[in-house]
C-alpha cells in the first residue's frame, strides 16, 4: 500500500502579506507551502522522505501527478516492456526522485538513498490514484489554512486537470 504525506515547515513560513486568491503559478509551485514530503510502501515498511524543511509541498504533489501521467504515454500501457523514465528534481538542490515504469510497475528511488537500497515498487494505477488523492487532500488542507486559496483559478485548473480517480 502507498502512503504519501507532508508536513509544513515552521522555519520557512509563507510571507504574511500573501494574497492566496491571486497568487500565480510560480508562487504556488515554488515560494509557498514549504515543508517536507514522504512516499512510503507500508507493506515493505520503507519510505523515501525529505528532511530539509524547504520542499514546496504543493509543487511536489503537482509534479508527482505530472510524472505519473508522463509514465503512461506508451500506447501499450501496462503491457509495455519498454522502460519509461521520469525524474522529479527539487528546485533548491541537485537531489532528484527517479521513476522508472516497466509493464504496470513503477520503481521509485532517490539520489540521496544509498545505492544498495532497493527502489520502492508500486503498481502504476495505484500510484496514479494515490498521487491524485494526495493532491486533492493537500489542496483541501491548504485551503482550510489559507483564506482565499480556494478562490484561486490556478487551484481550480489544477483540480480539474487531475481529478480523483
Amino acid at each position: 500500500m502507498i502512503d504519501l504525506g507532508y508536513s509544513l515547515s515552521r522555519r520557512f513560513p509563507d510571507p504574511p502579506q500573501t494574497d492566496y486568491r491571486t497568487a500565480d503559478v510560480r508562487a504556488l509551485r515554488h515560494d509557498l507551502f514549504c515543508g517536507d514530503v514522504y512516499l512510503a510502501d507500508t507493506e515493505a515498511d520503507r519510505e523515501l522522505s525529505t528532511a530539509w524543511g524547504w520542499v514546496p509541498v504543493l509543487d511536489f504533489a503537482w509534479a508527482l501527478c505530472d510524472i505519473v501521467e508522463q509514465l503512461d504515454r506508451d500506447p501499450q500501457g501496462s503491457r509495455s516492456a519498454r522502460r519509461h523514465h521520469a525524474e522529479l528534481d527539487f528546485t533548491e538542490s541537485a537531489d532528484r526522485m527517479l521513476f522508472e515504469r516497466r509493464f504496470g510497475w513503477v520503481e521509485v528511488t532517490a539520489d540521496w538513498v544509498p545505492l544498495e537500497e532497493p527502489p520502492l515498487t508500486f503498481n502504476h494505477g495505484a500510484l496514479r490514484r494515490e498521487a491524485r488523492d494526495f493532491l486533492h487532500d493537500l489542496i483541501a488542507d491548504l485551503t482550510d489554512m489559507h483564506e482565499g486559496l480556494a478562490d484561486n483559478p490556478v487551484i481550480w485548473d489544477l483540480q480539474a486537470r487531475f481529478p480523483r480517480v
